[in-house]
């Protein structure tokens, strides 16, 4: 029997994270959610269990409120490392999630680090 989509992304997921979790040091987690009409991303320590900072196209002052594309991507990259910035963290892991890098994904972790986060 044939695995499903949802299947399959969800393996995926599950093999970037236990990937992540094996090399992480302490560090924070630049997770990324993409939707048909959104786009997100969270820094999450996973050691307190804490976001510490988060940026998505549903925020109005990013003026790409319910666009999914290249151009909202990088706007949100650049927010989150700004946001990062605030925070203090300088060095992040790149969580992709199932999803797979390249197209919006690898567009906003290319204005994270434009933006001066550590990927």
């Amino acid at each position: 029997m044939a695995n499903s989509k949802r299947d399959l992304f969800q393996k995926r997921r599950l093999r970037v994270r236990n990937k992540l979790r094996k090399v992480n040091a302490g560090r924070v987690r630049l997770s990324v959610h993409r939707s048909n009409k959104n786009i997100s991303v969270q820094l999450i320590d996973d050691v307190n269990g804490v976001t510490l900072a988060s940026a998505s196209t549903m925020e109005k002052d990013l003026g790409v409120v319910g666009k999914c594309n290249l151009e909202a991507a990088q706007k949100v990259g650049a927010a989150i490392a700004e946001r990062a910035k605030k925070a203090g963290v300088e060095e992040a892991y790149f969580d992709r999630g199932g999803f797979l890098f390249h197209g919006k994904v690898k567009a906003l972790a290319d204005a994270a680090r434009e933006g001066g986060l550590k990927i």
